[in-house]
């Protein structure tokens, strides 16, 4: 049971990681699952204060996921139109998702059309809704980043554990 355990591990670990990508299955849940399923085994070493900040970080990690974009459409000169457009674009990135690789790209594609599109009704000029757009592109990107290091931290967590 302990083996199949780790195993279970391992694959959550290993899903986590190229869901960072997709939308679906969430990548911080899984990471997080594995590392708690390397717990549950009795194989790796994992104690409660890192399982609960783990947690803690995963679900902080979560909720920046969504406002990552709002910050930086902010930052790059975007007004409460472009906010309000990339957060349009980001619910119907929820709604794609169930479409594939459609849904995969819309979870890039819509927030930047809706920074574009809520900046443009607002200032009826293509270049600040531009760079609104862009602003949240980058901001889904760092939401990218941040979960792939915390995937990747966790794996690395389980190994040195293990061994």
């Amino acid at each position: 049971m302990n083996t199949l355990l780790i195993i279970l591990a391992f694959v959550c670990l290993a899903v986590s990681v190229v869901a960072v990508f997709t939308p679906v299955p969430p990548a911080v849940p899984v990471a997080w699952a594995g590392l708690l399923l390397a717990r549950l085994s009795g194989f790796a070493d994992v104690s409660n204060p890192l399982l609960l900040w783990s947690a803690v970080i995963g679900v902080a990690l979560m909720i920046l996921d969504y406002v990552f974009p709002l910050l930086t459409t902010r930052r790059f000169g975007g007004s409460k139109y472009g906010i309000w457009g990339c957060t349009i674009g980001l619910l119907l990135s929820i709604i794609g998702l169930p479409f594939g690789p459609a849904g995969l790209v819309g979870v890039f594609f819509w927030p930047f059309v809706g920074a574009f599109v809520g900046e443009y009704i607002n200032q009826h000029e293509p270049r600040p809704a531009l760079r609104a757009a862009v602003g949240s592109f980058l901001g889904m990107m760092a939401g990218i980043v941040a979960k792939v290091i915390y995937c990747l931290v966790l794996l690395a967590i389980v190994i040195v554990k293990l061994f």
